[in-house]
């Protein structure tokens, strides 16, 4: 449970999505919109960009459940994720992704890390204005969601079989929220999964 009473025992952030729809609804669709919208960035590329930030920003949720996603789009049984967290340089993904994967980790640290440089080198390996524009984005808005997972202190998964889960639902679907006036039925329904466990 999270250091807030939600009356849910959901991991992660779908405990805090389902505690408060209004926010619940707009994060959701903020996420949606990042990693399932239109985008120059293939699924998988911006799903990388989320599981990377977060495993930076050291939010085990987050870092597995996107990359769990992010194994999903690509089908390499998470050897593109882990080469990309272990070694940047070397990892099998294109001169143009790892640069934008640099400006991504150096937004993570602080907006202002992030220099012209950074963004000539990216468009030089291939990146357009836009590829850099949504890599900023989905690096400061995970950078958001990551602390608002850890600050309010959410659990993991009781099995890690959960993120294989999720990350088949996700992949298929996105990360839409349900109509709020569905918000009652839904948590009903979560609970009542969780009870039979």
């Amino acid at each position: 449970m999270t250091y807030i009473k939600t009356n849910l025992n959901e991991a992660g952030i779908v405990e805090l999505l389902f505690y408060k729809g209004s926010t619940g609804k707009a994060l959701s669709n903020l996420a949606h919109t990042l990693l399932r919208g239109p985008s120059k960035l293939t699924s998988a590329e911006r799903e990388l960009i989320a599981a990377y930030v977060s495993k930076l920003n050291d939010c085990e949720f987050c870092s597995e459940s996107h990359s769990a996603v992010a194994n999903f789009h690509l089908k390499d049984d998470g050897q593109t994720i882990n080469c990309v967290i272990s070694d940047l340089d070397n990892a099998p993904v294109s001169g143009k992704m790892k640069s934008l994967l640099k400006i991504a980790a150096k937004t993570q640290k602080s907006g202002r890390e992030v220099s012209f440089e950074d963004t000539e080198n990216a468009r030089r390996n291939g990146a357009s204005d836009e590829d850099i524009h949504d890599t900023v984005l989905i690096a400061a808005a995970f950078c958001m969601y990551n602390r608002y997972v850890d600050g309010l202190g959410t659990n993991l998964p009781e099995d890690k079989n959960e993120y294989l889960e999720m990350a088949e639902r996700l992949g298929k679907v996105g990360y839409k929220y349900p109509p709020l006036f569905l918000r009652k039925f839904v948590i009903w329904l979560m609970n009542r999964k969780r009870s039979k466990k």
